[in-house]
């Protein structure tokens, strides 16, 4: 990795060769070495814009944040690749739109 004033290139794998090699360093943060991380690069389909698509796996918790006038109803969502630390607390009616399957 070479380092810039705000910009660090990267040596990306060369299945990796078509992303563009330099980000800003306030996307980048230091990493630790865990063996659970790897996540082949076939696993996930990677779009020509860069982005993929989370696939929701599960429904861990349920709670309503509870605002001044109204009530929002959330649900502890884990994503296929991700750990249970990474689960995210996300709008119940955005997951039922998206993932009706679940609920």
């Amino acid at each position: 990795m070479e380092e810039g004033l705000v910009a660090n290139q990267l040596e990306l794998p060369s299945e990796l060769e078509w992303i563009h090699d330099v980000f800003h360093v306030s996307m980048l943060r230091r990493y630790r070495s865990n063996p659970t991380h790897v996540v082949p690069v076939e696993e996930i389909e990677v779009r020509p814009d860069l982005t993929f698509e989370e696939e929701l796996v599960q429904i861990l918790d349920r709670e309503v944040n509870v605002l001044r006038r109204k009530s929002i109803p959330l649900v502890k969502v884990l994503w296929q690749n991700h750990s249970s630390e990474e689960a995210t607390w996300e709008p119940e009616e955005t997951m039922r739109q998206q993932d009706f399957h679940l609920f």
